[in-house]
């Protein structure tokens, strides 16, 4: 039997971190396991807090929490601070952010027109810059864009999360998707999101951080209807078949591994924001090894 001195030895062990990341049902399908405990963390323990990604990007230029879900154009801001996991990522393969408006607005219809972004850090944000730099912007919340084009704020809007299978309910037609285009431009993936570790951590720490993530993505796509009925609260009103797509949109092989065209596609999005003048300067993409 344990000495109660060796109880508290081990107990003084455990890490405590903060895992910060978006209130979505896909995030929620990725977290699953680790969430719910159904994988073993060793002496770390997470603690999950929820906020949209905007401001999750806000407060890790802060360094407010551990481990953050950004956006990849954040990291331009967070080098400093943040390593990417090699796990967690969400790529938009020939499909992405959309910008949508009330009518049609022809090939060249954004030049000089308001768009509302969710976020000037997103990558949908950045995105939309590369695709047409002559647009003035209007940074409002993610969910709010919808309301905004409705209430004449903006010509268009950018919408992410369940807002790209969703935006024709609202009767707005789409005038072009950014993962589309980015395909056709570079034939790569449009890298929109990863999860970040902080700098501060030492590497042992953080490679134990991308196992275990690894291993909680892992673990939900191979229970995937358990791990769907658990994300469905995070879904905004999605019934279940519009949420299986969404999950499936953004968690899959590319979210278990870069691989060497992911990795790529990052460093691409970063290079060309730098060299638009959209970033203040070109940034390496730093990965934790494991």
């Amino acid at each position: 039997m344990s000495s109660p001195r060796k109880i508290d030895a081990a107990r003084a062990r455990v890490q405590e971190l903060k895992l910060a990341h978006s209130p979505d049902s896909d995030d929620a399908f990725m977290f699953y396991a680790l969430a719910t405990r159904k994988i073993r963390t060793g002496n770390l323990k997470f603690s999950h807090v929820l906020e949209d990604i905007e401001t999750l990007n806000q407060k890790a230029t802060e360094s407010e929490y551990e481990i953050s879900a950004i956006s990849f154009h954040a990291y331009a801001y967070l080098a400093d601070r943040y390593i990417l996991l090699p796990s967690g990522a969400s790529f938009g393969d020939q499909y992405g952010p959309i910008v949508v408006a009330r009518g049609p607005l022809g090939a060249k219809g954004l030049r000089g027109r308001k768009v509302a972004v969710p976020g000037k850090m997103t990558t949908a944000h950045l995105t939309l810059r590369l695709y047409e730099p002559d647009v003035e912007t209007v940074t409002v919340p993610f969910d709010k864009v919808f309301e905004c084009i409705a209430k004449g704020e903006a010509d268009a809007g950018v919408v992410i999360h369940e807002g790209q299978l969703t935006y024709a309910r609202e009767g707005l037609k789409k005038i072009i998707d950014l993962g589309e285009w980015w395909y056709r431009e570079t034939r790569l993936p449009l890298p929109l999101g990863g999860n970040a570790v902080s700098r501060a951590l030492d590497r042992k720490t953080q490679a134990a951080i991308a196992r275990i993530l690894k291993e909680s993505i892992e673990y939900a796509l191979a229970h995937r209807d358990e791990a769907l009925e658990y994300a469905m609260q995070f879904g905004r009103g999605l019934d279940t078949p519009t949420a299986d797509r969404f999950v499936s949109m953004y968690v899959n092989e590319w979210t278990l591994d870069y691989g060497e065209r992911g990795r790529a596609a990052v460093q691409l999005l970063l290079d060309r924001g730098a060299e638009k003048g959209i970033l203040p300067a070109r940034v390496q993409a730093e990965f934790v090894e494991v």
